[in-house]
């Protein structure tokens, strides 16, 4: 369809000299009043108009555009872009050009955006790896500063103080292992067994595995009614109980005194499993809620009540649950208490 808003260089410079030759021959027609010399300026006029014009817009208008199109794509053009560059480009309006700039340029900023994020990301997660560095370092550098100023030769003294330093030492480990472990998750090298298996039964393994944590806290865990009836998922087991592991843990640990803490499983659509681990524990304010996966993110509430963990967790569990191409999500409410879950895929024969 005929667009004027698309007009390509020829079409251009054709409409261009059509609209300086007619009134130029008329008036030729007029002051001699011979059809031949009107006829004559007309050719002439025309002619000379089309192939400067086209002249004009091609070798200065067009090369300035081709150039612009060039620096957008900030490659060294092929054999087959210069093709395209030749003769495919030229045909392009200067609306559409101007479109496509301003596509770049929403791109551009978007990327732009993004160099932003990632730069605060990346500040916070150094602030927040300094932070979980520095607290057992400084305490075992106290318990050691102290054994050798004296207290070493105190056999209550130094054992105590040793056994803090070794506390100490076991959470440095598991921190370093914990970054091992997501460097791998995010380089892609998880190597996942996936086997069918029975959800049911791998929760009640996590409940026993925790039963005396959650003792302490006076906490009931429980699947929930209606939930009993085995639902089998294809996935691997033990790094889904790890996942497991972790969520439990964190609704035993912010959970409250004779809480309890239910775990239900839906057949979503005849292909995914949900899994759901729910706490009536403190809650997590809504702002929280879309940084929770972040390595090492936590609420001040959280890092107030757990001092010893590592803050990867959620971040290992988000890593996990991706691998196996599922997703995870998190509930909750300050004060009402958090559920997280997660979905399977259902048996495989």
């Amino acid at each position: 369809m005929f667009s004027v808003k698309n007009l390509s260089p020829k079409q251009i410079a054709f409409f261009t000299s059509l609209v300086l030759a007619i009134p130029e021959s008329t008036l030729v027609y007029i002051a001699e009043k011979s059809w031949i010399w009107a006829i004559g300026s007309f050719v002439i006029i025309f002619t000379g108009s089309y192939f400067l014009i086209f002249f004009m817009l091609e070798r200065f208008i067009y090369r300035k555009i081709k150039l612009i199109y060039k620096f957008i794509n900030k490659t060294k053009a092929t054999r087959r872009e210069e093709t395209f560059y030749k003769y495919v480009l030229p045909q392009k309006g200067i609306d559409e050009v101007r479109e496509d700039v301003e596509a770049w340029a929403e791109a551009n900023e978007q990327e732009l955006e993004l160099l932003r994020q990632n730069e605060q990301f990346r500040r916070e997660f150094l602030q927040n790896l300094s932070h979980e560095f520095k607290t057992p370092v400084f305490a075992i550098q106290g318990y050691v500063d102290t054994l050798l100023a004296g207290a070493l030769a105190n056999p209550d003294v130094n054992k105590k103080f040793l056994e803090k330093t070794a506390k100490n030492v076991d959470r440095l480990t598991h921190l370093l292992n914990d970054l091992d472990e997501i460097s791998r998750l995010e380089r892609g090298e998880l190597v996942l067994n996936r086997e069918n298996f029975i959800i049911q039964d791998l929760v009640r393994d996590v409940f026993e595995s925790l039963a005396v944590k959650a003792d302490v806290m006076g906490i009931q865990c429980l699947i929930k009614k209606g939930c009993e009836a085995p639902l089998s998922v294809y996935a691997d087991k033990e790094k889904i109980r790890q996942v497991l592991n972790n969520l439990v843990g964190n609704s035993i640990k912010y959970g409250k005194i004779n809480g309890v803490i239910t775990s239900s499983m839906y057949n979503t659509d005849g292909k995914h499993i949900l899994i759901e681990i729910t706490d009536d524990g403190i809650g997590i304010g809504e702002k929280h809620l879309p940084r929770l996966f972040e390595r090492f993110y936590r609420t001040e509430e959280g890092r107030s009540i757990d001092v010893s963990g590592s803050g990867l967790g959620l971040a290992i569990c988000k890593h996990i649950i991706e691998a196996h191409g599922q997703t995870i999500h998190v509930r909750s409410t300050a004060g009402l208490g958090t559920t997280v879950g997660f979905t399977l895929d259902t048996r495989r024969d």
